[in-house]
């Protein structure tokens, strides 16, 4: 089979197995809310259309759409990544003292006030 061939049985097919593939996902999901959400919740069942509608709302609001999710924290380098969990570290209140890295030392002392000092 020559290449021309073949991009040509690949311009046809892959639309094809595409289109397939989200067919078969929005009727996975039309399934599982149709037998799980109407009878626990009294909902109403859904369509096709309304499932596929559901997938891209998860997408969009799960996954972006990028190849492989967000990817935010992998693209990021170490030291801002470091900087991001420093500052939540404190805005949470969970400081060196409770996050520290000198083994078991944060975790033997007592907190303050336990009368156990």
């Amino acid at each position: 089979m020559s290449r021309r061939a073949k991009w040509i049985l690949m311009l046809v097919f892959a639309p094809l197995g595409l289109a397939l593939f989200v067919f078969i996902g929005g009727g996975v999901v039309q399934y599982l809310w149709n037998w799980l959400l109407p009878p626990i919740f009294g909902l109403p069942e859904i369509t096709i259309w309304q499932a596929l509608g559901l997938l891209v709302l998860c997408r969009i609001l799960f996954g972006g759409f990028s190849a492989h999710g967000s990817g935010r924290s992998h693209s990021r380098p170490p030291e801002e990544r470091e900087r991001f969990r420093k500052a939540m570290r404190e805005r949470w209140g969970f400081g060196p003292s409770f996050c520290g890295t000198k083994g078991n030392e944060a975790t033997s002392t007592p907190p303050k006030g336990s009368g156990e000092e």
